[in-house]
Order: structure tokens, then C-alpha cells, then sequence
């Protein structure tokens, strides 16, 4: 297939849909005031909106379609998923009570379930393992920049034409997208058995044999779910931001959409490239970079709640939220890609996709918002503050996670060397010859 000669454009081809795809996925939280107001939902209906509804969907179809990923072509894959969403986005616009918006969300992430397992799988082929860490967290470039986008288009284009226009646009472009993505051939039919994964009960029976006889594998899965977290608190900024700490709803929405581009896409930069330098250098390889992301950005989190307003402090706080999960997104599935066989690829990023959503997005969101409601009824002051500082905190309890991976890998490098040692002292040695 000619077109996998081109890893650049292939990168580039996946970070636009992925970005399209995180535009869709996040505009409901830059309009959250709107349809907060205009379909008469409490916080614990948009928690559930923006959390349970998305999982109950994406948790389970992300699993499945990385196992067509492994055995079938990744591209038209990638394509139907692409139009499910597509369509599903523009419906999203027409609805007019919180069932109809949950049924049309519903089947957005059904679509977009079938994204980052089938690209993961295509970037791991196409990049080398010197490599990986760079591209992978180029294409989860895509991540910053549609929140951040969707954050803007509310801002801007939604402030003049409405959410429901918006919403309408989007599902427009992502349709045409969705024909030119079917015309690329990813045939898994002519590959050897051997590297085509097997049908979808015995795949994932295979692939969690590999997990839980894996603790290095258990231990970056872990901590990579726990830092999404974060994402709990970008559910809820505009609200905590403009609630508690008094600011303009459509002026700080532009201000977290611009947080989101620049330091998001930073990270995901520096992230992956960093994080196979350091990985090549350093003891500890990416774990050992990961826990030192972690540790560098958790204070700044946490003075983030209680900083004033506008000061300093309060956007390094914002700035290091948006930053820590985008930069840990190369090196963490760098890890987990390598340590499983390639016909796996699509499904332990999937399985890993499907935690991330039923721990960290649903029950923390869906969570999160039950207790402000139940703080805010008892009249407890700052209700919003106290849950998403307690977010935050489940969030940098990733770092025992990641030391204890770096651990392991000093451990085992270490022990790779003294094999290696013991072997050239227990050859026979040449003798020098007169």
C-alpha cells in the first residue's frame, strides 16, 4: 500500500480527524451555560451528559473496534467511525430535551470510539520504536487542539450563530472527511497470521492473559488513567471560573481555550519528543520522565484553586493542568505499546481507552457533579473548589505509579547489564599470539 510510504502525511491526516474528533467530543462543556439554561439541566444531568452518557458508549466500542483495528483494514475503520460521529454531531444540534441530546451523544462516541485505537495501531507500524514516543504524541496533539478549538468556536462563532449552527457545521465537515479517509486500503487480509489479531473474544481473552501477568504493563495503564483525572476539572471551569470565582462565562472560555492550544500542544511536543530522549539517556526510561512530569506540575495544580484570580500563580495553575496529561500522552503509550506483540496494538490501546473513560471521565464526572450539588444544597461555601481540588489530587496520585514503573526498569536494565557482563567474562577469552 503506497500510501504508507508517507508516515509524515499519514500523521498529519490522523491529527486533523483527531482533532475534528475532540472539537466534536468537547463543544458541549464551551457551551455548558447555554444548554445548561436553554434544555433545563442541574449539574448532576450535565455530569452525567458529559460523562456516564459518553462511557456507556465509548468504554465498550473502544475495546471492540481495536480488535477490528488488529484484524481488519484501520482506515475504514477509522472512516465509518468517522461518519457515525459525524451525523451523530449534527443531530446533537436539533435536539430539544436532555433524552434526545443524550441519545445523539450516545452514538457520537460510538463513533469516535473506533479513532485512536485503529491510529495507534497505524502510527506503531509505520514510526520506528526510536520514534514512536514523537509521533505518538504529535497525533495526541489533536487533543489540545480541539478542546482548545472547541472552546473558541463556542466562544466566537457559537456567540453569533448558536450552539445548535455550530453543531450543525460540524457534523457537515466531518461527513466529506469521512468519504476521503474510505478511499485509503489498509488490507489486514494479506498479512500473516501471525501479525493480524484474532477474532474478538479470544483477542481480548489473549490480551488480558498479557495484562495481568504484566505488573510494568498494569502499573503504566494505572497511571495513565488516574491522570485523566484532570479532565474532571475542564469539565467543570467555565462553571467553578465564573460560580465561585466571579469571572465573564464567554471571556474565560476563550482564555481556557487558548490555555488548552498552547500549553496542551506543548505538552504533547515536548512530551513525546522529551520522552524518548530521555528515555535513550536515563535510568527509568519514559516512567522515570513521566514521574518527573507529575512531580514538577502538582504543586502548581494545587495552588491553582486557591490562587487569586488573574494573579501569577492562578494561570501557571491553569497552565500546568492543561499541560501534565497532553505531555504524558507519548511516553505512557510508548510503554504500553511495547510491551505487547504488534498484533495487540489496537486492542491495548483500546482496553486502555476504556478504562480511561469508565473510571476517569464517567464515574468522575458523573461523581463530581452528584457532590457539588449535594455540597452546594448543604450550603458548604466554594463547593466547586473543594471537589475539584479533590480531583486534582486523585489525579497526581499517578506518580507512585510511575516511580514504581521506573523501578522496574532501572531493575531490569540493570539486570540486562550484569547477564551481558557475566556472559563476556564466561567466554572463552583469545589468547595473544607471539
Amino acid at each position: 500500500m503506497v500510501w504508507k510510504k508517507y508516515p509524515g502525511a499519514i500523521l498529519a491526516t490522523l491529527l486533523l480527524t483527531h482533532i475534528l474528533a475532540h472539537i466534536d467530543r468537547n463543544i458541549l462543556l464551551g457551551f455548558s451555560s447555554s444548554l445548561i439554561a436553554d434544555l433545563g439541566l442541574s449539574n448532576t444531568q450535565y455530569g452525567f451528559l458529559v460523562g456516564a452518557v459518553w462511557v456507556l458508549s465509548y468504554a465498550v466500542m473502544a475495546t471492540v473496534t481495536g480488535t477490528f483495528a488488529d484484524r481488519f483494514s484501520r482506515t475504514r475503520v477509522i472512516a465509518a467511525g468517522l461518519l457515525v460521529w459525524s451525523v451523530c454531531t449534527a443531530a446533537s444540534g436539533s435536539a430539544h430535551s436532555f433524552g434526545q441530546l443524550v441519545a445523539a451523544r450516545f452514538l457520537v462516541a460510538t463513533g469516535e470510539a473506533a479513532l485512536v485505537p485503529a491510529a495507534v495501531g497505524i502510527l506503531a507500524e509505520v514510526f520506528s520504536a526510536r520514534r514512536r514516543g514523537t509521533a505518538l504524541g504529535l497525533f495526541f496533539i489533536g487533543i489540545p487542539l480541539g478542546v482548545g478549538f472547541s472552546f473558541l468556536l463556542a466562544g466566537t462563532l457559537g456567540s453569533a450563530y448558536g450552539w445548535r449552527t455550530t453543531f450543525h457545521a460540524l457534523g457537515a465537515i466531518g461527513a466529506v472527511m469521512a468519504v476521503c479517509l474510505a478511499l485509503l486500503k489498509d488490507d489486514r487480509a494479506q498479512d500473516a497470521a501471525a501479525a493480524r489479531g484474532a477474532p474478538f473474544a479470544e483477542q481480548l481473552r489473549e490480551v488480558l492473559r498479557v495484562v495481568r501477568g504484566n505488573p510494568s504493563l498494569q502499573l503504566a495503564i494505572a497511571g495513565f488513567v488516574l491522570v485523566h483525572l484532570v479532565f474532571v476539572g475542564l469539565s467543570f471551569a467555565q462553571l467553578w471560573l465564573a460560580r465561585e470565582r466571579g469571572l465573564d462565562p464567554a471571556g474565560i472560555t476563550r482564555v481556557i481555550g487558548g490555555v488548552q492550544i498552547v500549553f496542551g500542544t506543548l505538552g504533547a511536543l515536548l512530551g513525546g519528543a522529551a520522552g524518548d530522549r530521555f528515555a535513550r539517556r536515563c535510568a527509568g526510561g519514559h516512567a522515570g520522565f513521566m514521574a518527573m512530569l507529575v512531580g514538577v506540575c502538582a504543586p502548581l495544580m494545587i495552588a491553582y484553586r486557591f490562587a487569586p484570580a488573574g494573579s501569577p500563580l492562578f494561570y501557571a495553575g491553569m497552565c500546568a493542568g492543561a499541560f501534565l496529561p497532553l505531555a504524558l500522552y507519548g511516553p505512557a503509550i510508548a510503554v504500553i505499546q511495547g510491551q505487547v506483540p504488534a498484533r495487540m496494538r489496537s486492542t491495548i490501546t483500546g482496553l486502555t481507552m476504556t478504562l480511561i473513560n469508565i473510571f476517569a471521565i464517567a464515574l468522575g464526572n458523573f461523581a463530581a457533579g452528584a457532590l457539588i450539588d449535594r455540597l452546594a444544597a448543604a450550603r458548604v461555601h466554594g463547593p466547586l473548589t473543594l471537589v475539584l481540588l479533590g480531583t486534582d489530587l486523585l489525579a497526581i496520585a499517578s506518580l507512585p505509579c510511575f516511580l514504581a514503573l521506573a523501578r522496574r526498569s532501572r531493575s531490569r536494565d540493570a539486570h540486562s547489564g550484569a547477564e551481558l557482563e557475566n556472559a563476556d567474562t564466561d567466554s572463552p577469552r583469545q589468547q595473544p599470539q607471539n
